[in-house]
């Protein structure tokens, strides 16, 4: 088959590593880098091939289009795509408000147009390992802190949270009943009124629980995602893409006085399911949507409930599902 033409929005940080898979892959082509500054764009196509265009208007012979540009313009851009019938992988969050990013998927299903949020750890080796060896989670927490990049000054609920809220709803297997958190602004760096740290605490409803942790004041990069079930705990470093998984099998209290307390835990280390880079797959999952190979249906409605989480948590409102 004729590789997919694909427009490109956004050639900062992130757009610049969507150009390089997008050329690395067998199955798309880079046919098109939009952005408002020549100068950024052509940098894009110099390495990775196609033209650079300053607007949407270039989007008109291409097969499917990515946005990467910053969050607050994900609106602006994306609607006119999906009203032009293209196909769009649109990076995390759909955009920085529910009620926004539910109008532009209700657009993709009333058009039937493939729509996908760039949930990039959803695709993570390590995530997609454990996700098929998972029983009955009761607890999730995750912890995901980094330090200040001055690139992206809007709150880390909408930017980091989100990853881990979404993680979690997909490895509970259940239906979040409510969700509560608080917030910290400290940085003066950050746009007024931006969280630099967030926490979360959803409950489902067959009573599972999951703490989501979040901070860009951090001066370690930190990234895990820990699972209870009753028998083991899983623990998972997304950074280094890594599984160990803990059993928990005696106590023991020795005769011998002054040994103290003694206990024994099994440790096994899974061998993981895939290699492949995790954007790589992410494109890999978006190209099958185009192709029929997945489900668009399936796909979309995965898109709203982590979004549901934040504004909600942020808001202070009840959940409502």
């Amino acid at each position: 088959m004729p590789a997919v033409r694909i427009a490109l929005v956004g050639a900062g940080s992130m757009g610049s590593l969507h150009a390089r898979v997008i050329s690395q892959s067998e199955r798309a082509e880079l046919a098109v880098v939009v952005d408002p500054v020549k100068q950024t764009g052509e940098k894009i196509t110099e390495r990775f091939g196609g033209v650079w265009a300053p607007g949407l208007d270039a989007i008109d012979g291409v097969d499917a289009v990515v946005i990467a540009a910053p969050t607050h313009l994900h609106h602006q851009l994306a609607l006119p795509v999906l009203e032009a019938g293209k196909p769009l992988l649109v990076e995390k969050p759909v955009t920085s408000t529910f009620d926004e990013s539910a109008e532009l998927v209700a657009l993709a299903e009333k058009n039937r147009i493939p729509l996908m949020c760039g949930f990039v750890e959803r695709f993570n080796p390590a995530i997609v390992t454990v996700a098929a060896m998972l029983e009955e989670p009761v607890h999730l927490a995750a912890v995901r802190h980094g330090p200040y990049a001055p690139r992206i000054r809007t709150g880390v609920a909408w930017d980091l949270l989100i990853h881990d809220l979404d993680a979690c709803l997909r490895m509970a297997g259940a239906t979040p009943a409510s969700v509560a958190g608080s917030v910290g602004r400290f940085h003066p760096s950050s746009v007024p009124g931006a969280e630099d740290v967030a926490d979360a605490v959803v409950t489902f409803d067959n009573g599972a629980v999951a703490t989501c942790s979040a901070s860009r004041l951090g001066h370690r990069k930190v990234r895990t995602l820990s699972i209870t079930e009753r028998q083991r705990v899983i623990e998972i470093d997304l950074l280094r893409r890594d599984v160990t998984i803990y059993r928990h099998v005696s106590n023991e209290q020795p005769a011998e006085a002054g040994l103290g307390y003694r206990q024994q835990t099994i440790i096994e280390i899974p061998e993981l399911v895939s290699n492949v880079e995790p954007l790589v797959a992410q494109l890999n999952r978006f190209l099958d949507l185009l192709d029929g190979k997945a489900d668009i249906d399936e796909e979309r409605d995965s898109i709203l409930s982590p979004h549901r989480l934040v504004a909600s948590m942020l808001s202070g409102e009840p959940l409502t599902v």
